[in-house]
């Protein structure tokens, strides 16, 4: 497929089909220029290697007014999901899809936000097109780390600045608010209204505060409104929050929205954990100094019916837990909120992880895989983030900044390995009691090979794979001659705090050069790893989900 390079005589062209802001387009943004898109031969089965879920709930306990709410907060998600596409692409969504006369490549493209197959290593599964930019949209294509560097901006590593070029070709920062003002506009002044309908006085003041933050990118108050809510049945998730999305130095925030119901019953299940995080935090096995930061005791732990993704959280892999806010300094100072997307959850563990540990497990181990401890498991992921150091031991930045854009692997392995370690900690003492322990390390260890099928370009794909070898070094589990795996508990245990402290000095030193090249050496799939994945596909086990969700589906 021809590509053209766009010289400054061609912008007022480009300007008409691009539309990631209102200033001027990058003169040398490369844009496809046929008519049509020719799909790759994979994509069928790409695109068949994910299972639908309707995603719904029951809503028969929700208020008139709850109901009324709903229709609008629906809208405003759907907002987001406009704004993430001119995040995540360079290229107009509508002009992209209309090049695509192959449904089902259609299909597969929106799932993806674009031409690139997210949980394949971001593979392009259309003729012609190349690599997915390291920094999507976030930044000019043609520009260099150096560049960057020597660009004398303190707005330029904000999560909340596009990098755009002037008119003379130089390097400039554009606020979220001003590059997508028409549609952040229009999701506060919904958001108002829903505010009005809010009978919660806490998700009043919620709605409130995050429509005002979309209009000035200044997140920390409404961040602060809803750590502080505790009694509101819908919740919701909206804005530009995780840095994924940004290959290139991890520094931007992607644009995404859940809408959620809340499980009065789980939650109540939930609740007692918050409060020991303190205790918990000072019993970590590593140097005082690594730990002197201690989680906040106000964190809130929540179980969920998610009814709606949007945006980031809705590219390739789908997420199934939360752990918010990312500001560093409300951590420290409340905690964050830990929300359980029990259907989602239990939607990949019936379809996904229960086939996969019926290949890759040995039979006497079976039994040891439970939905019970795939949540817990998963709930203490996200407990685990708010865990351990946030600031590097000099105290000049964050871990996230020293670490750049090798940040997220190593913090996502870190939230992996220091759950497993917290549902230890609890068994050992009676305060988890329903299945063992032993549930939790083979439901952990079957975990990998479903989080590993993400790809390389997912930052939970490649912390399960540096994860795997390590374990693999360290004894933590024989591959018997059937292919399967046994977990041998006391090695993995030991191997699982190695591996937790190592991650804890990386990112209380901010030893971006160590990470980086652990990343680089095992953030990757060797062939006997695929040789087990291969397996997996040819059984025909979903990699992931989509849904079919929106007001529909909740009888709206």
């Amino acid at each position: 497929m021809k590509r053209i390079i766009l010289t400054v005589a061609g912008l007022a062209t480009l300007a008409l089909t691009l539309t990631q802001c209102n200033c001027p387009a990058d003169p040398k943004t490369e844009e496809v220029k046929q008519d049509t898109l020719k799909p790759t031969a994979v994509v069928n089965d790409r695109l068949n290697s994910f299972a639908n879920v309707n995603l719904t709930s029951d809503i028969s306990h929700l208020s008139d007014n709850q109901k009324k709410m709903l229709p609008l907060l629906f809208q405003v998600a759907d907002l987001m999901n406009e704004i993430y596409w001119q995040q995540a692409y360079t290229e107009d969504k509508d002009v992209f899809l209309s090049k695509i006369f192959d449904e089902k490549a259609k299909a597969f493209a929106i799932i993806n936000y674009g031409p690139w197959d997210r949980l394949n290593g971001n593979q392009s599964f259309f003729e012609g097109i190349g690599e997915k930019p390291a920094g999507a949209n976030f930044y000019p294509l043609d520009m260099t780390k150096e560049e960057f560097e020597a660009f004398n901006d303190s707005n330029k590593t904000s999560l909340y600045t596009l990098i755009r070029r002037d008119e003379q070709g130089k390097l400039r920062t554009v606020w979220y608010h001003d590059a997508y003002a028409e549609k952040v506009q229009k999701a506060a002044n919904l958001m108002k209204q829903a505010a009005e309908l809010a009978e919660d006085e806490g998700f009043k003041k919620y709605l409130i505060a995050r429509a005002e933050a979309l209009l000035t990118d200044d997140y920390y108050s409404s961040d602060l409104a809803w750590m502080e809510m505790r009694s509101n049945i819908i919740d919701f998730v909206v804005g530009p929050i995780e840095n994924y999305e940004d290959a290139l130095y991890g520094y931007k925030a992607a644009n995404e929205s859940f809408i959620l119901l809340k499980d009065i019953d789980w939650s109540k299940k939930l609740s007692k954990f918050s409060a020991m995080l303190p205790d918990l935090q000072a019993k970590l096995p590593i140097e005082e100094e690594y730990k002197k930061e201690v989680p906040g005791a106000d964190a809130d732990m929540n179980a969920y019916d998610v009814v709606y993704y949007a945006g980031d959280c809705n590219a390739g892999s789908k997420t199934i837990a939360i752990n918010l806010p990312n500001d560093e300094r409300i951590h420290t100072m409340m905690g964050s909120r830990k929300l359980q997307l029990k259907n989602a959850m239990k939607a990949k563990f019936d379809k996904i992880l229960v086939p996969i540990s019926e290949i890759v497990i040995t039979p006497e181990q079976r039994q040891h895989i439970k939905f019970t401890a795939f949540f817990e498991n998963t709930m203490f992921h996200e407990v685990g983030h708010a865990m351990g150091i946030k600031k590097t031991l000099d105290g000049t930045q964050t871990a996230r900044e020293a670490l750049k854009e090798v940040y997220s692997s190593l913090e996502e392995g870190k939230a992996d390995i220091m759950g497993l370690w917290l549902v230890t900690q609890l068994y050992e003492m009676g305060e988890l009691t329903e299945g063992e322990v032993m549930d939790n390390y083979v439901t952990f260890m079957a975990g990998i090979f479903r989080s590993v099928r993400f790809g390389a370009a997912s930052s939970h794909g490649k912390a399960n794979a540096m994860r795997y070898y390590y374990f693999k070094e360290r004894g933590a589990f024989t591959i018997n001659e059937d292919g399967t795996y046994t977990v041998n508990f006391e090695k993995m245990k030991e191997a699982s705090i190695a591996i937790m402290l190592d991650i804890l000095h990386i990112q209380g030193d901010g030893n971006y050069d160590k990470a980086k090249t652990w990343v680089e050496k095992d953030g990757i799939v060797t062939e006997d790893f695929q040789k087990v994945l291969d397996k997996i596909n040819s059984a025909g086990i979903p990699v992931d989900v989509t849904y079919t969700q929106g007001p529909k589906q909740l009888g709206l």
